[in-house]
């Protein structure tokens, strides 16, 4: 059964057992502030990460931006007007990119990362934001916590508020794929839009817990993961769902595809899934000092460069774990 919900919405009452990890980390710092430069930036938490073209960028707290142009050999901290914890990156193309994090920060950079400018904040809010994608340099959504639902029509200059659902769960993880969007929540929530975010279904998938991420294998396939290591995939758009079976209870918060087809799901842990059949099975490994995952990418070396409550890092995932680049 599914549910199409329209913008109006009253706030709830209801409060969340699982948040996604981020928020588990204490209280960020003012987002009015400028970050600080620092010596251990590369070691703090990091949460999310893209690699535009040849660049890495990664994001984390204190406002702390990382970027890397030699496929994370060395790293550069940007100046960055606040010190809230950042949460979530999205680049349109090489030059424009946003980032997301708590006090609703959204920061935006013209000129490929190099400076960061602040375009909305709303500390009253109390909840942070934690993903953000533009369909293009202008139409863009900001999603976060308890519901939260932002839209931009002019490259993230101003932003409004609505609601896409009947209750107030934690949207984590927004993705496009063709001319549909899919944002990934907590309670079990899968949301689908047909109309670039106008209107959205609610996808029923049987699991009641929280899902971290969503995330397109070939096919047409959808990989949908999220709490105590549980993992579903879809190839019909979502409109039904089958379990994985991961071999792990820790969770799961990010997906990537190697340049050989093969597939890597990471989590908490150390947790690391790996699957060379587009999903339909995995072998679960685990890395030897029990990483906290939040992002994976491949640099154009072909390395993998994961993100997380360690800083960064670089992970011989072929010998470690005889995956093939």
């Amino acid at each position: 059964m599914k549910k199409i919900f329209g913008q109006p919405y009253n706030l709830s009452l209801f409060i969340a057992a699982n948040l996604f990890m981020i928020l588990a980390y204490g209280t960020p710092a003012s987002g009015s502030e400028t970050a600080v430069i620092a010596p251990l930036a590369t070691r703090s938490l990091l949460l999310d990460a893209q690699r535009v073209e040849n660049t890495l960028i990664a994001v984390g707290e204190r406002g702390h931006i990382l970027i890397s142009e030699d496929n994370g050999d060395s790293w550069s901290q940007s100046q960055v007007p606040t010190r809230a914890t950042l949460t979530g990156i999205y680049f349109s193309d090489r030059l424009n990119g946003w980032v997301v994090g708590h006090d609703q920060v959204i920061l935006r950079t013209r000129d490929g990362g190099k400076t960061w400018e602040l375009v909305y904040e709303n500390r009253e809010a109390e909840s942070p934001l934690l993903d953000i994608i533009f369909l293009n340099n202008k139409h863009g959504y900001a999603i976060g916590a308890y519901g939260q639902f932002l839209e931009s029509f002019d490259g993230g200059s101003s932003w409004e508020g609505r609601w896409i659902s009947e209750d107030d769960f934690h949207l984590n993880k927004i993705i496009a794929i063709g001319e549909q969007l899919f944002i990934a929540a907590e309670a079990g929530c899968v949301y689908r839009s047909e109309d670039q975010g106008q209107k959205w279904t609610l996808l029923e998938t049987g699991y009641q817990g929280s899902f971290f991420s969503i995330f397109p294998a070939e096919n047409g396939r959808l990989l949908l993961f999220g709490l105590r290591g549980h993992l579903y995939r879809s190839d019909d758009a979502g409109e039904t769902w089958t379990e994985v079976e991961t071999g792990t209870e820790a969770s799961l918060t990010s997906g990537l595809q190697l340049e050989d087809g093969t597939i890597v799901i990471a989590g908490l842990a150390g947790a690391l899934l790996t699957s060379q059949d587009n999903g339909d099975s995995f072998n679960f490994l685990q890395d030897p000092e029990r990483k906290g995952f939040s992002k994976l990418m491949q640099a154009a070396d072909g390395n993998i460069i994961a993100v997380g409550n360690f800083g960064v890092a670089k992970l011989a995932l072929d010998k470690i774990f005889s995956i093939k680049k």
